[in-house]
């Protein structure tokens, strides 16, 4: 490999005010194919900084202003991953030990050879690319044992999901149908004049709600271990399926709800007919746990949008809300099981982990995009 292209992507800072110095430095590194910026002093390097990408900063130590000593700190202070390589004169080394202490990567003796510079700004460069993949790799750790974490979960989830939900529901639909019936007896005539009789019913009905969400719960238990011991969707299940009727479909079932706020969902379409080859129940259950998560973003007057939009090769769905959105922090944890933004009790962080291993078993894909105060979108892109 030539010394071209060892050193073609090292961005190098020259800071001497000595300019005839500065000048023939940077010639010959330039020829050695490395970009190369100069500065005259270090008020002058520390703005030039600001506006670029520097890996080595090759620092004299006495300068007129601001020294060598004074820049290297304020340099590792506010960029702590650049290197700095210090020049002094050979009756300052004293200098030079003094910028190692400060965090210089090295320091050189004037006159500087110039070999020996290239060879230490290849070696600064080089600490620069361990430390840069030494992160990578404590980063991907990191993801890997997040990961882990998360799969030791739902192997615990799954092993007591599916009993203990149906266990569950047995006593939920015994207390549902008692409800029913305490309410039926309510609503005979000989029950119209007793004493806080709309107390009563108000409890019933709490009760009623209670239930029914203590099933969707077990219901989404259920799902997760589904969705856990299946890698593929049943074939027989899988069907040409006109995806604007089942949108369409699917707008009809939660229209209602949306009345209650005020809020207007629209259907837009483009393109070709999107016929595709899918298991329509499942992806209804995404399509309406999307919609219902946007109803329950999207204040009172607001809308949302649904637009099915098929090329050649692919269908896309976009279901685009004008609620409150997803802050940025958020958006990269959404698709995590038991993650949720919603306030306590009104969500179980599963929804939306669920959804989307629907989709990708379905041969698609779902992304999001949102912005804080003006609304999100989620996308569900499907093989044609």
């Amino acid at each position: 490999m030539s010394d071209s292209n060892k050193d073609k992507n090292v961005q190098v800072l020259l800071v001497d005010d000595e300019r005839h110095f500065r000048e023939i430095l940077a010639k010959r590194l330039v020829q050695r194919g490395i970009t190369t910026l100069e500065a005259s002093g270090g008020e002058d390097a520390l703005k030039l900084l600001e506006k670029n990408a520097i890996d080595v900063i090759v620092l004299d130590v006495k300068m007129p202003g601001m020294n060598g000593i004074e820049t290297l700190r304020l340099v590792k202070e506010k960029y702590p991953s650049i290197e700095v390589i210090m020049l002094t004169g050979h009756a300052s080394t004293r200098d030079g030990v003094d910028g190692i202490k400060s965090g210089a990567f090295d320091y050189l003796t004037k006159p500087v050879e110039f070999e020996q510079l290239l060879r230490k700004i290849r070696q600064a460069e080089h600490k620069i690319r361990r430390s840069e993949a030494a992160k990578k790799e404590a980063e991907f750790r990191e993801h890997i044992k997040q990961k882990m974490a998360i799969n030791e979960r739902l192997v615990a989830l799954g092993t007591i999901a599916a009993g203990v939900a149906h266990e569950i529901n047995n006593p939920l639909a015994i207390i549902k149908d008692a409800a029913g019936w305490v309410k039926q007896i309510l609503a005979k005539p000989e029950m119209v004049d007793i004493p806080r009789k709309a107390d009563f019913e108000k409890a019933l009905d709490r009760i009623d709600s209670s239930t029914d969400r203590a099933r969707r719960i077990t219901q989404q238990l259920l799902q997760v271990v589904k969705t856990q011991s299946s890698e593929a969707v049943d074939p027989a299940n899988m069907k040409e399926v006109d995806l604007r009727k089942l949108v369409g479909e699917c707008i009809a079932l939660v229209e209602l709800e949306a009345s209650y706020k005020k809020i207007n969902i629209s259907l837009e379409t483009s393109g070709e007919t999107p016929i595709v080859q899918t298991d329509p129940y499942q992806l209804a259950q995404v399509l309406l746990n999307l919609l219902t998560n946007a109803i329950q973003a999207t204040g009172e007057g607001g809308r949302i949008c649904v637009a099915v939009h098929a090329s050649q090769k692919q269908a896309e769905v976009t279901i685009q809300d004008t609620g409150c959105g997803i802050p940025k922090e958020h958006l990269d944890k959404i698709f995590e099981p038991f993650f949720s933004t919603k306030t306590a009790g009104e969500g179980t962080g599963m929804g939306l982990y669920i959804s989307r291993n629907i989709v990708s078993k379905l041969g698609g894909k779902m992304t999001v995009e949102s912005q804080p105060g003006k609304g999100t979108a989620f996308i569900i892109s499907l093989p044609l």
